[in-house]
């Protein structure tokens, strides 16, 4: 790429006797050589082409620059790569290397759309039709759903016995006048109340919301779509709901028991329940004084609310005693004694859920918290976009890093090392050339990945 400062040489403190001089003459030079193996990762699961496939386009075939797919992949890698906002692509529009990743045709003089161009695409009504003059992309937000749950199903060669699924919601702060922006007392500021739904490492799920809410609103409409589409393909697998007591409401546990759907969630402490456990939390308190250690006792009983609950449900309590004094706990589930004994079913089971927090950071590396247009449909598009992100590099990780040293690597760490990598691009008229810096730390790492990736069939 040519600045306007190319000429200029820059003289910096010499090395012992050697001067140091510096120019802006390298040529078409990106620092994000390690992209190519993104591009890989979607010739064999077609994630963007089946999100572009979501859009629906009114615009002039005659007059189109650049294709809803090709939008949709720069925007995607462009996230994946580290660059959150669309001012951004101002400058990317000249990457001749991110325009091989978008698939140009001809990547050395085809530019790259502009911020103004993926700003219409973002702010597209649902009601748009070839009569709007400049905003005509419309995105299928059912259909980006259903697709998140169809990687899922397509990642696994057979049905498996269990599945769980994850729930949790977390804070999006907002620092403007957005649409359903509202104060959340317990965060402390004003904020989007994302709901996220996982399925170990993948991401069935993400439904911005106004965060005057309860964290389980709209959880029961969610999860029954989810599990439709995952029985229809899986009509014997046995799942289970997993979430804190945010999460434990009649409607949600009710729905559960009346679909066959298991369910092992958070319960808040009261002074019944914890009345329940007055004498194994004496106990636990006498042998953290005896010993000086952590002690933690289960019990576990049959209990019913007063009002909220149609019916008496199995609660598992854990009565702890730490340096900083009481430290009780309690879940509720459907979940047999026989197959979840209560300290196994707290400590193995519920405790497992805490891996979610690790996939809503790597969500956040992403920059799903960019919700920052006015609109509320115009932000879930870009939680739309840094999901497809994350499903792009876990299923990198899933298919290329397995087995490597990265392979539970996060997001950022994956970026940093794998995708972070020198390039000089030269194009000739058969063959782009790419040679990545000498210098990468992480060779022989990438050539396992390549090789990985080689293996999987591509798809078509």
């Amino acid at each position: 790429m040519t600045t306007e400062c190319n000429q200029f040489v820059f003289g910096f403190h010499p090395l012992k006797r050697l001067e140091i001089r510096a120019q802006f003459d390298g040529g078409a030079i990106s620092t994000d050589g390690g992209g190519l193996l993104l591009r890989e990762v979607e010739k064999r699961i077609g994630i963007l082409r089946q999100f572009a496939s979501c859009f629906t386009d009114y615009r002039n075939p005659d007059l189109i620059e650049h294709t809803v797919e090709e939008l949709v992949a720069q925007r995607v890698y462009g996230l994946a790569l580290g660059y959150e906002d669309l001012n951004d692509h101002e400058e990317l529009r000249n990457d001749p290397l991110l325009a091989v990743l978008v698939e140009k045709a001809n990547p050395s003089s085809q530019v790259l759309a502009g911020k103004s161009t993926l700003n219409r695409l973002e702010l597209t009504k649902e009601t748009a039709s070839r009569k709007e003059r400049y905003k005509k992309i419309v995105l299928d937000h059912g259909a980006v759903d259903r697709l998140l749950v169809e990687v899922f199903l397509e990642a696994h060669r057979e049905e498996p016995k269990e599945i769980i699924l994850d729930l949790d919601a977390t804070d999006d702060p907002l620092h403007g006048e957005q649409e359903g922006r509202f104060f959340h007392g317990y965060y402390g500021h004003y904020c989007y109340l994302p709901l996220y739904i996982f399925c170990g490492e993948f991401l069935l799920c993400a439904r911005l919301r106004a965060s005057n809410i309860d964290a389980s609103a709209g959880s029961v409409e969610e999860l029954k779509r989810i599990v439709e589409q995952i029985r229809s393909a899986w009509p014997l697998v046995r799942m289970v709901v997993r979430g804190d007591s945010g999460f434990c409401r009649e409607e949600l546990m009710a729905w559960c028991e009346a679909n066959r759907v298991e369910y092992l969630l958070g319960l808040a402490k009261n002074e019944r329940l914890k009345a329940e456990i007055a004498q194994e939390q004496k106990e636990a308190q006498a042998r953290y004084q005896e010993t000086g250690r952590a002690a933690r006792l289960f019990k576990e009983f049959v209990y019913q609310t007063r009002k909220s609950w149609s019916r008496a449900r199995r609660v598992v309590a854990k009565a702890e005693h730490l340096e900083k004094g009481e430290n009780p706990r309690f879940v509720v589930t459907s979940l047999s004694r026989e197959a979840w004994p209560a300290q196994a079913l707290y400590e193995e089971h519920y405790c497992g859920r805490g891996d979610m927090e690790n996939r809503i950071k790597e969500q956040l590396m992403l920059f799903s918290d960019r919700t920052s247009t006015h609109y509320l449909r115009s932000n879930q598009l870009r939680l739309y976009c840094s999901s497809i992100a994350y499903v792009l590099l876990q299923m990198l990780r899933r298919l290329g890093l397995a087995g490597t040293e990265l392979a539970k690597a996060q997001c950022s760490t994956i970026r940093l090392k794998v995708l972070k990598i020198g390039a000089l691009i030269r194009i000739t008229v058969r063959k782009v050339w790419i040679s990545l810096a000498g210098g990468y730390p992480y060779v022989e790492l990438f050539r396992q990945v390549y090789e990985k990736l080689c293996a999987v069939p591509l798809k078509h």
